[in-house]
């Protein structure tokens, strides 16, 4: 049977998602694309529904067609306030996206400093590596562009325990990569790491 909660949540109606929850509605109710309510509303970014969906007890692990949730989701666009909530209310700290990378991989990849700090802090292995074969600091290396975010993030990884020596699948290093890009301050930081 078909649940209006999802129109609700791509209207912005704050006061009719209250209503439905409050009225007992289907809060894992999915749409064509295996999403529920609360991944649409992290979609978009929609802190006040996506936290009053939490707090009704919608599930922050649950994967759409595409094995996003809204916990891989906002850790990887860098919705720190969502991203919060849902390490509260039971984030999967070990689940993965449709790449085989757990929520801290994209957020290297796409420079996001404070999610970077974030998911290291509520405990995301900072050594995972993804289907690609890649970790996070090889991410942040191979798909960043050495500007200062990146070089925060390498050192955040860096500071929490990051295997520098994982190479990629034909071996290269992350400070090989460094070094071949010219990002001579991460390069920096792999060297002085590797030294340790």
């Amino acid at each position: 049977m078909y649940v209006p909660l999802i129109d609700a949540v791509i209207a912005n109606d704050y006061d009719r998602v209250r209503d439905m929850i409050a009225a007992g509605v289907d809060l894992e109710f999915r749409d064509e694309d295996g999403r529920t309510p609360l991944l649409i509303a992290v979609t978009a970014n929609n802190v006040d529904i996506a936290r009053v969906l939490m707090e009704a007890g919608a599930d922050v692990n649950a994967q759409d067609d595409i094995q996003d949730s809204p916990f891989l989701l906002a850790g990887a666009r860098g919705y720190n306030e969502i991203l919060q909530l849902t390490l509260e209310n039971g984030a999967d700290l070990a689940s993965t996206n449709r790449y085989g990378g757990t929520a801290l991989i994209p957020a290297c990849e796409r420079g996001h400093v404070d999610t970077v700090g974030m998911l290291l802090e509520a405990g995301v292995d900072v050594n995972h590596v993804n289907g690609l074969g890649w970790t996070g600091l090889m991410e942040a290396v191979v798909l960043g562009d050495g500007s200062d975010p990146y070089v925060q993030i390498v050192k955040l990884l860096i500071d929490a325990g990051a295997d520098t020596s994982i190479a990629d699948a034909d071996g290269v290093t992350p400070l090989n990569h460094a070094k071949a890009r010219g990002y001579g301050k991460i390069a920096a930081l792999l060297d002085a790491a590797m030294v340790r």
